[in-house]
């Protein structure tokens, strides 16, 4: 048999086998029954009057249902546009406004957010669906989708996902990535095949993550392709996912670094009452994993850490195993997907050892941002379009790997999630007490970095731990609950050059050189 392409194939050959598996109660959905209702999904939309190159947008918690709305985007030509769920409303209603997002998919365990963008969102949309019950406004998906027969489209498409990932200026954009374009029958479904770490039809892959972000949810899929087994969990904790890798004698599993942080931090006895022997492959990115961490880790489950830097951009990929990590510590690999580039802010190709811009270089330009081709050419090199870059700063050693060593647009990294600092800015300088504001990552042992917010108050306005308090209260259900600060400190006077440019790296220093 030729390599399976969709679910249909796995259908047919192993229709019984779970494809996916609800960790904590250890509900199953076969592939059976995952071919079936991606069918019906993909035949209530086509009757609906979406067509190849239409996009819907997803808000869900890890439901169960998640996959099989994404599998109905990829063998319909359509593209499916998940959204972080902990989004605030309006943010939410700004990602499925500029997506152009025909349908709207969300479940009752979101009611609250759902009920409040029906408010807001006032662009009209074909359909809102809603996962395991309903409110007003809402249609039930599952009566939607059960009045549509459980067979293939008469022509099946490829079809894609579309991630947002945020900028400087903290407005998320939709990240279109090149890919390959005709019917489900004519080839792969990836133009560029995730690194493969060994993942085959036997796999059983644990997804302890959001399924809204692009990693977790490209190995659910990926593990899938293949015939293999997804366990999902509802969210992280420590102790539940050394159990389920006993209990589902898991094979693969991504992770970040936060996550083995909290994992060290058991006690010695819960570490080691869970068999975990069948684990082959633990891959990990997101943010720089701490040397020290990453050793301990290594200790414990054996050289099976594989570690890559990239982005839902897909304009290249570094990789590294564990062998070659413990020989250059604190490297993120060399590369496998594209040419590394480490350049100064003109453009200007530096030597081995020397800090600059990470560029990617590829035959054709990888990706671009949706409704903002301004975006699209600040990643790309001034001189060489199809050089692009994330903003990210790093060092290439004399054999190639390349180390991270910070992030142009101080991005916060906090447990593995992206937090831009602008959005937060924005929202705390409507604050009556604020004069000036700038929002930087500190250190935490724990997440990697925590968000800290450093004012200058209003004249007459005195600092103090209530107003810290307040300014923090003050930002709830204004930004997402995951960028609301840690901490608030006073300064009397933030560092502006006379151009009003923040001079970041002389307000971070006093916290990281501590």
């Amino acid at each position: 048999m030729s390599e399976p392409l969709y679910l249909g194939d796995h259908a047919r050959v192993t229709p019984d086998k779970p494809a996916l598996i609800h960790g904590p109660t250890g509900a199953a959905i076969s592939y059976r029954e995952m071919d079936e209702r991606s069918n019906r999904l993909a035949q209530y939309l086509y009757a609906l009057g979406l067509r190849p190159g239409d996009r819907f947008a997803l808000l869900m918690e890890n439901n169960m249902r998640y996959l099989e709305i994404c599998w109905a985007a990829l063998r319909s030509g359509l593209t499916a546009v998940p959204v972080n769920r902990f989004l605030t409303p309006q943010e939410v209603a700004y990602i499925v406004q500029d997506s152009d997002a025909k349908v709207l998919i969300s479940s009752y365990a979101l009611r609250d957010t759902a009920a409040a963008l029906l408010a807001i969102d006032e662009t009209p949309r074909l359909a809102h669906l809603m996962v395991d019950g309903t409110i007003d406004g809402w249609q039930s998906y599952e009566q939607a989708v059960a009045a549509h027969a459980p067979e293939r489209l008469a022509e099946e498409w490829l079809g894609a996902t579309m991630l947002y990932s945020s900028g400087t200026t903290g407005r998320p954009k939709g990240v279109v990535r090149a890919q390959a374009v005709g019917k489900v029958t004519d080839g792969p479904a990836r133009r560029e095949p995730m690194l493969s770490y060994k993942f085959a039809s036997d796999t059983v892959y644990l997804s302890p993550a959001p399924l809204y972000h692009a990693a977790p949810l490209g190995y659910c899929l990926y593990t899938q392709y293949l015939g293999g087994t997804v366990v999902i969990m509802d969210k992280f904790d420590a102790a539940q996912a050394l159990q389920m890798i006993e209990q589902y004698r898991i094979t693969h599993s991504q992770w970040v670094p936060t996550m083995f942080v909290r994992m060290l931090k058991l006690a010695d006895a819960e570490r080691r009452a869970h068999d975990i022997s069948s684990l082959r492959v633990a891959i990990h990115a997101a943010a720089p994993c701490p040397v020290e961490v990453k050793k301990q880790m290594i200790a414990w489950w054996g050289p099976i850490l594989y570690e890559y830097y990239g982005a839902s951009e897909g304009n290249g990929v570094t990789s590294i195993d564990s062998a070659d990590w413990l020989a250059h510590p604190g490297s993120v690999g060399r590369t496998k997907l594209g040419v590394l580039h480490i350049c100064d802010e003109e453009g200007h190709e530096l030597p081995a050892g020397q800090a600059g811009l990470i560029y990617f270089e590829r035959d054709e330009a990888p990706f671009h941002y949706h409704n903002d081709p301004e975006k699209t050419r600040q990643a790309q090199h001034p001189l060489h379009p199809t050089w692009t870059t994330l903003g990210d700063i790093g060092r290439l050693d004399e054999d190639g790997y390349l180390y991270l060593t910070d992030r142009q647009s101080f991005m916060i990294i906090s447990g593995g999630v992206n937090i831009y600092p602008q959005a937060i800015e924005d929202a705390l300088t409507l604050h009556p007490d604020v004069l000036d504001v700038a929002v930087i990552g500190v250190p935490n042992a724990e997440m990697g970095e925590e968000v800290k917010a450093v004012v200058e108050v209003a004249p007459g306005v005195q600092p103090s731990e209530s107003l810290a308090l307040a300014l923090i209260d003050f930002l709830r259900g204004k930004i997402g609950r995951h960028m609301i600060p840690r901490s608030v400190d006073f300064i009397d006077q933030l560092p502006r050059l006379p151009t009003g440019k923040l001079r970041k790296n002389e307000l971070r220093k006093p916290y990281w050189n501590s």
